[in-house]
């Protein structure tokens, strides 16, 4: 059996035996998909009206209007795309299970990419990498908007040497879905040569996304996201909630309690206030930080092959250490960078490829597996969420160091670059 087909067996594996875990694992992993995705998108097609039938056999109409288009969303625009798109096999099976249909299917298509022929060493390392991700990540990595990005993410990062413009499309696509891949498409921006194109390619994609919102009456809300992020407080799973999780755990004043608006839980007690207010400055200098750095890097003729990767990387794990949100499905984010540094150079990616192997690893242990005992901070969660966040400062730690690393001009070492 060629190597080829052994991947898309594991691939066959490895999504249906995730997809099926999500029906079985507590705490409602899939909870975002039947509990927002559906509603939401539901709405869209229904005149603003969601209908559900309860347990007891009655049908409720509820009023939600068209989210990012007549009220601000926590999303952009684009990411009811791939809700309605789920709809297109929600008549066969309910809309949970066409959800995992419908993620397995954009995945197939950039794992088609990635894998090409199975000659390549470089991408089949990347390709077994990304499955034993998502086995590790569990349902999260599965059901949630964040699935969709990736595999976008991917193609698009494959794409941006040989085709820039169609690069850039997939991640500003990605990005006005979900807005963690703009930190890739700035590492873009940064480290390829054909700037213009990259530029081009994202601007194109923002100017028709306004242009139908704004066209749609949705004008005032284009932005909405972005403010609904900014206000939010220190949800429980972020790495500076640690802090109050073990202060909770000693029998200390804080708590957590749970947000009904954002459907999320977040953290109480000791100077909170102040550190919300800073936690996003803080987020915003660590990103600039890390992007300047890039840039130097690039103005001394750095190649795109020694810089992209720890670039990426760098701002991704930035854009996640240094966030109040911090939802369990934001590690799926380090994959994309992750997979292309295997592609590019998997000698000197292994290590961090572990990494963050073990971050999605212990990512499933805290959510779904002990969630609720996460909540009441027994002291099991509370150990793994720590040893999961320092995971993620040493990854942060080890992608700047190696940023800073990178050689420029004639004195760079040329990487082994097996695409």
């Amino acid at each position: 059996m060629s190597k080829r087909a052994v991947l898309w067996i594991a691939f066959l594996v490895v999504h249906i035996g995730v997809s099926v875990l999500g029906w079985i694992m507590p705490n409602e992993p899939m909870g975002d998909v039947y509990r927002v995705y559906e509603p939401w998108s539901s709405a869209y097609l229904n005149g603003g009206w969601f209908a559900q039938v309860g347990a007891d056999g009655i049908q409720t109409n509820a009023y939600y209007g068209y989210v990012g288009l007549t009220d601000a969303w926590v999303y952009p625009q684009l990411a009811m795309l791939p809700m309605l798109a789920t709809w297109l096999f929600a008549w066969a099976v309910s809309y949970t299970p066409a959800w995992a249909i419908m993620v397995a299917l954009v995945d197939a298509a950039a794992f088609a990419m990635l894998v090409g022929r199975g000659r390549s060493r470089g991408r089949n390392t990347g390709a077994w990498f990304w499955l034993a991700f998502i086995a590790l990540m569990g349902p999260v990595a599965l059901y949630r908007l964040d699935a969709v990005t990736v595999p976008l993410g991917i193609v698009g990062c494959l794409w941006l040497v040989g085709r820039p413009w169609w690069g850039s499309v997939l991640l500003a696509v990605a990005t006005w879905i979900k807005v963690w891949p703009a930190a890739i498409l700035a590492a873009a921006v940064i480290a390829v040569r054909r700037r213009l194109a990259v530029v081009g390619g994202a601007a194109i994609v923002s100017a028709v996304t306004l242009g139908a919102v704004v066209a749609l009456g949705g004008g005032a809300y284009a932005f909405g996201f972005i403010g609904d992020q900014t206000d939010r407080g220190l949800q429980v799973e972020s790495p500076v909630s640690t802090f109050y999780l073990w202060d909770l755990m000693l029998g200390g004043g804080s708590r957590v309690f749970y947000n009904p608006d954002l459907l999320t839980f977040e953290v109480y007690g000791p100077f909170v206030d102040p550190v919300i207010s800073v936690m996003t400055p803080l987020l915003v200098l660590a990103v600039v930080g890390v992007a300047a750095l890039g840039a130097v890097k690039a103005w001394r003729g750095a190649s795109f092959v020694a810089l992209f990767p720890a670039l990426s990387l760098a701002l991704v794990t930035a854009f996640i250490a240094f966030n109040k949100v911090g939802s369990p499905q934001y590690i799926v984010w380090i994959s994309v960078p992750l997979v292309v540094g295997l592609v590019l150079d998997r000698q000197r990616w292994w290590r961090p490829a572990v990494l963050g192997l073990l971050i999605a690893g212990a990512t499933q242990i805290i959510y779904p597996l002990t969630y609720f005992d996460l909540l009441v901070a027994m002291p099991y969660p509370v150990v793994v969420i720590t040893i999961r966040n320092l995971l993620l400062i040493v990854l942060v730690v080890w992608a700047v160091v190696m940023l800073a690393r990178v050689r420029t001009r004639g004195h760079a070492r040329r990487p082994a670059v097996t695409v």
